[in-house]
């Protein structure tokens, strides 16, 4: 069979770029079928949330980290034609994680009761834990097959099974749940609602992983095999798996905590004041709803400086100090053009936005206006952690991470415990506070440790004043359009118009004002004394 032809960057790029805007897509459609479900709602969305956390925390532990750190250390193996130490070192991580994955999920399952009852003091998510338990395993698994397909410099099998994965957890979640609700009559059915979710995630993550093994033993990935230097003993392959990994994985266990805080925190503070079915439904509306519309643009964040961050370990390899700033410069510039529109339209059309996309369980304007100001701090921390592992300093964003961490859960402790009806900022919406608290200590702490590293201006004072009068005109544009056509086309129709008003007026100034001239890089003023890179 001949050896898979190889894609260009770009072009790799091109294609994790689609399959990863798709299957948002997907996610965000069944996420909206689920939560204007009738029985499911934001209870639905607190049980299944609640349950997912402690899910993606197992996962982190078992397989985050794995496709990159077998991604890194195969393609070396490849750059020096030792292609039996590649294949090696695939079937020691496919053993390793395999064990990995096997023990957290037994963990997970031996032990749901006592998390559901004793640590989310959520019974309800007992069985959907049990039921997502089985995914951690071929998940695991899979993380090893991407890793291994993208040293080979072929993203199509990672960017198929992705949008398989989600395809097939959008279908049988519709099918499943809607099986549910006909045939099957019991008090509990938001319960079995939510392990039907559950089930289908778990079904889509096996047949996620038939496909990657039918495609592995079609294409016959090594077929001759040459081996270039001394073999290295397996108990050294694991060493450099972990070392590689760890830095990743610790970052991300980091973020699966921030995330984990809620989940442990909001229900039980609220308790405090309302009943236990009444503290569910509130942390569905901000686990559910809320963190899913404000993840939508951080994807698009992710796709745009994908292309531009691994440049900067270039370029910084060539010693080309300008070039590195450069492309600093010019991902901060693109964060920003992303972010700071898409957190103040969010707030503005907060209301318009969830009567439109969840009729039937629209609560929730004000918590998502608070979570709504973190889009901005979370683009640039993305990007700026992107720029430091691109310049060698893989640690750094874990002790900014850690620190908002801290300031998550001491946030959350005091916050959610107060009732919103003597502080406005009291209950779920100081765990919304919370996390923009969190993520503007880490970027403080980021853009210290980046201007240490290396002396440089990250922004011009002159493009944030155009970048916010385009804002404003973006914003005072599009609520006209509403209020005028609101009386005459109905609210729904009246916001969709609106939000295409919105971006046509912001790309509009943008361009009106020259921001997005094809020069933009070398418009940024630049600091004459900026001239070296601190080791």
């Amino acid at each position: 069979m001949p050896k898979a032809k190889k894609q260009t960057f770009i072009q790799g790029i091109g294609t994790l770029l689609f399959s990863q805007i798709f299957a948002k897509i997907l996610g965000l459609g069944y996420k909206l079928y689920l939560t204007n479900k009738e029985g499911f709602g934001d209870a639905g969305n607190g049980i299944y949330s609640s349950s997912f956390q402690i899910y993606t925390l197992f996962l982190t532990i078992s397989s985050v980290g794995v496709p990159n750190t077998i991604s890194k250390l195969v393609s070396e193996k490849y750059s020096i034609g030792d292609e039996k130490g590649a294949k090696k070192i695939f079937k020691v991580a496919f053993v390793l994680f395999s064990i990995i994955g096997f023990g957290s999920s037994i963990i997970l399952f031996i032990n749901a009761n006592f998390i559901a009852n004793k640590i989310l003091e959520i019974p309800e998510t007992e069985i959907t834990l049990q039921i997502f338990a089985p995914s951690i395993f071929f998940i695991s698994i899979i993380s090893v097959f991407r890793g291994y397909f993208n040293a080979k410099e072929n993203m199509w099998p990672t960017a198929n099974s992705q949008l398989i994965e989600q395809l097939i957890k959008a279908v049988f979640t519709v099918v499943i749940v809607e099986y549910i609700c006909v045939h099957i009559n019991t008090n509990n059915k938001t319960e079995l609602m939510v392990a039907g979710a559950g089930l289908a995630m778990a079904l889509s993550s096996i047949i996620c992983y038939l496909y990657l093994l039918k495609f592995y033993k079609k294409e016959q990935i090594i077929k001759k095999i040459k081996c270039n230097t001394n073999p290295e003993r397996i108990r050294t392959i694991i060493k450099h798996i972990l070392i590689v990994s760890a830095p990743i994985t610790i970052t991300v266990i980091l973020g699966t905590i921030n995330k984990n805080i809620d989940s442990l925190t909001v229900v039980r503070g609220l308790k405090n004041f309302m009943s236990s079915e009444q503290a569910k439904i509130e942390y569905g509306i901000l686990s559910g709803k809320v963190e899913t519309l404000i993840a939508l643009p951080m994807s698009f964040n992710v796709a745009l400086t994908t292309s531009l961050i691994p440049t900067i370990a270039a370029a910084k390899a060539r010693k080309s100090v300008k070039e590195v700033k450069n492309k600093i410069r010019f991902s901060i510039v693109l964060t920003v053009l992303i972010g700071m529109p898409a957190s103040v339209g969010m707030i503005v059309f907060a209301k318009q936005i969830l009567n439109l996309l969840f009729p039937n369980a629209s609560s929730g304007v004000f918590i998502y206006q608070i979570s709504s100001i973190s889009i901005i701090f979370v683009l640039l921390n993305q990007t700026i952690t992107g720029i430091l592992q691109g310049l060698g300093k893989q640690f750094a964003p874990i002790i900014s991470l850690a620190c908002g961490v801290i300031v998550k859960l001491i946030t959350n402790l005091i916050l959610v415990n107060i009732n919103p009806s003597k502080y406005l900022l009291g209950g779920t919406a100081g765990a919304a506070m919370g996390t923009v608290l969190c993520y503007i200590s880490t970027l403080i702490i980021n853009i210290i440790i980046l201007k240490k590293k290396l002396n440089i201006k990250l922004v011009d004072y002159k493009f944030i004043i155009k970048i916010i009068t385009s804002i404003v005109l973006m914003i005072l544009g599009s609520k006209g359009i509403f209020y005028l056509l609101n009386h005459i086309i109905g609210v729904k129709l009246s916001t969709i118009i609106s939000i295409i008003i919105a971006i046509l007026i912001y790309l509009i100034s943008l361009f009106s004002m020259k921001i997005l001239n094809i020069n933009l890089k070398n418009r940024i003023n630049f600091n004459k004394k900026e001239n070296k890179i601190k080791s």
